[in-house]
């Protein structure tokens, strides 16, 4: 079988590809070993979000007093809550395969490899084995949970992300090595929920990635919750042999050792670049990632790669943007290449945690001259009737041109909040532009407004 283009990975990066590529002409195939939709979709951005709505909710009716209304009784039945997350990435994986056929693109199952003279390998579930033929091949195989080496994955006393969405009982004590989006995530849905939660985390501070002032607000918001923190620590070993795990923690002030149920290991990602035939083929690799230009070609004229087996942001929305170029390219298009300094990061623990730019750190390592503004929530009129007051927004200014560096903001729904800010930079507006932008009364929102005003002393509400 001959195609135009050939993509191996059907997840948020491929299957975007895909149906760009057939929008735009091209005969297009995908090559998919497990379901459609990918990691993101069956195990990451969809299933985890069902979580946390279930933990939101039975938070909500925990705190219903609060809201003027009488709840008693209430109780979570955790099997339902897995059930749930797990019916609705279901539905999900089955309306992309119901996109990539209105699309027409074909989806063979199967594990591809790449080979010379641009065919791709593919191996079914049966172990019978095929070859199709395309004039592009896009690899596009994501990425999978870095195993620590000395914390081996046993798949029932220390798990991934994946076993810890559909975990057949809800254990009592679970510890959380790593403090990354996934990481306070199911930090969060698990102690909503009534399991005593531990994180541990190698870096000064937890979602270390995020800016300062951020990543000290929500460790205070969790420790407030029951959650125990140990930063500038690691986990040196874990014994298994008990009912219970043993794990041996290196901590500023000497070795601990802390008892869980369950370890779950959520310390990054490694990209799934193993046995593709990038060898063979001769495609170049780095540290682990496949190496490629502006536009994601390889080395090797006909192959291209995008998403997770490449630098840059371990994103389901890079990915899917990194697709779109890459074929837009293959078509003769004249796509501008991704502007990876204007890439929103969202974290869906809650509260929420959004940011896109430079970090304040950042932003003076580079030598700027800044102008910060924060506007807390706890001064916003909806957040109060909302009964959402904890964080803030803030924002970051080049004080001698006006230029937006970056904005940083946790609190209630700040992940739908965050695109106002990427698309502010991407057309160039000032902080002034910002202030004069008139934001509905009243809405979270407004506290973008806010913030850039009083990083020009014009703050009206604080």
């Amino acid at each position: 079988m001959n195609y135009d283009v050939i993509v191996i990975g059907g997840g948020p990066g491929g299957y975007v590809a895909a149906i760009r590529a057939s929008q735009l002409g091209l005969k297009t195939a995908v090559v998919e070993r497990e379901s459609m939709g990918g990691i993101c979709l069956n195990w990451g951005c969809i299933p985890t979000k069902a979580l946390l709505k279930s933990a939101q909710v039975f938070e909500y009716i925990k705190h219903a007093a609060d809201y003027g209304i009488n709840v008693s009784g209430a109780e979570h039945d955790f099997g339902a809550v897995i059930k749930r997350s797990r019916g609705i990435a279901d539905g999900m994986s089955k309306g992309v395969g119901f996109l990539m056929k209105k699309n027409k693109v074909d989806i063979i199952m199967g594990s591809g490899k790449v080979m010379p003279g641009k065919k791709v390998q593919v191996t079914a579930a049966d172990g019978k084995v095929s070859e199709v033929t395309g004039q592009h091949i896009i690899i596009a195989t994501g990425g999978r949970a870095r195993e620590l080496p000395n914390v081996k994955i046993d798949g029932e006393k220390v798990i991934e992300y994946r076993k810890a969405m559909s975990l057949e009982k809800q254990p009592k004590s679970m510890l959380i090595i790593g403090s990354g989006a996934i990481g306070v995530e199911f930090a969060y849905v698990y102690n909503a929920m009534g399991t005593k939660v531990t994180i541990v985390e190698f870096m000064p501070n937890i979602v270390p990635v995020e800016d300062e002032d951020v990543s000290k607000a929500l460790e205070k918001i969790y420790k407030k919750s029951g959650i125990d923190i140990h930063t500038n620590s690691s986990v040196e070993s874990v014994d298994t042999s008990g009912a219970v795990s043993k794990i041996k923690v290196k901590t500023p002030t000497g070795e601990i050792t802390l008892e869980a149920e369950i370890v779950l290991s959520a310390a990054g990602m490694v990209a799934n670049i193993e046995k593709l035939g990038l060898e063979d083929t001769g495609i170049a690799t780095d540290k682990g990632k496949i190496l490629v230009n502006d536009f994601y070609q390889t080395n090797m004229p006909g192959y291209y790669a995008i998403g997770d087996v490449v630098k840059g942001p371990a994103l389901a929305h890079v990915a899917s943007a990194e697709g779109i170029i890459c074929v837009e390219k293959i078509a003769g298009h004249h796509p501008e290449p991704l502007d990876y300094g204007n890439i929103p990061g969202c974290t869906y623990c809650s509260p929420e945690i959004a940011s896109v730019g430079m970090t304040e750190k950042a932003a003076k390592e580079a030598g700027y001259e800044l102008k910060i503004g924060k506007f807390p929530f706890s001064a916003s009129g909806k957040a109060s009737a909302a009964g959402h007051k904890d964080g803030f927004v803030k924002v970051i200014f080049d004080a001698k041109y006006g230029e937006f560096l970056g904005a940083h903001m946790i609190g209630a729904n700040v992940t739908e909040m965050i695109a106002e800010v990427v698309v502010a930079r991407k057309l160039e507006t000032t902080g002034h532009e910002m202030i004069k932008a008139v934001h509905p009364h009243p809405t979270m929102s407004e506290a973008i407004m806010e913030a850039a005003a009083a990083a020009y002393g014009e703050v009206i509400h604080l």
